[in-house]
């Protein structure tokens, strides 16, 4: 088989598992999944890579997507004089991270609430905490499909890369493609797995 037929149906399985754990995740009542969140912040405030760091990138959740919602990780990890940086986008449309306060979060086109590019860029990162549609125990991700994560996380080596999804989002196996970045640690509300 050609690499471009391979890659051709690997995009075509990522695009109908985003669509049907989307749908999956959008059955949920609200309630059970704040419940499931809770779970999830309990657990990374007690990770090694959270606890021990200076400096940790969040994501504010989308909440008509029915993402997971770290906002009580935030103000525990501020409260503890952990800066916070979230995703921010470059005018090139390229991604990075800066540190910004909650009430510093700017609405971003693409529907998330990120720092303005006013923000300050940190040194470094030790931990980056990464939204998902689908996770497996080898530490593939499967994201919203544009690509934002896999670009900016080989800037920030040696930073942990989290990802965290709802258990009923973690797979046996997650199609990849050639430029994916694997996770180290896979965070569920029931599980975590140290990949690396």
């Amino acid at each position: 088989m050609k690499e471009e037929d391979r890659i051709e149906i690997v995009m075509r399985a990522k695009a109908e598992l985003r669509k049907r754990l989307r749908g999956l995740r959008n059955t949920y009542p609200a309630a059970a999944l704040a419940k499931r969140s809770e779970r999830i912040v309990e657990t990374l405030d007690e990770l090694d890579a959270i606890a021990n760091a200076k400096t940790v990138s969040l994501f504010w959740p989308i909440e008509a997507r029915h993402e997971v919602d770290l906002r009580d990780l935030d103000a525990r990890l501020r409260a503890r004089g952990v800066a916070i940086a979230y995703p921010s986008l470059e005018e090139t449309g390229e991604m990075t991270f800066r540190v910004s306060t909650v009430e510093g979060l700017t609405e971003d086109p693409l529907g998330f609430r990120g720092a303005p590019q006013s923000a300050p860029e940190p040194e470094n990162i030790d931990a980056i905490v990464i939204p998902a549609i689908a996770l497996d125990a080898e530490g593939r991700r499967l994201g919203y499909g544009a690509g934002f994560y896999d670009r900016a996380l080989p800037r920030f080596a040696p930073a942990k890369k989290i990802g965290v999804a709802y258990d009923f989002q973690l797979l046996a196996e997650v199609p990849v493609s050639p430029n994916d970045v694997t996770m180290d640690i896979v965070v569920t509300d029931a599980r975590v797995i140290t990949v690396a």
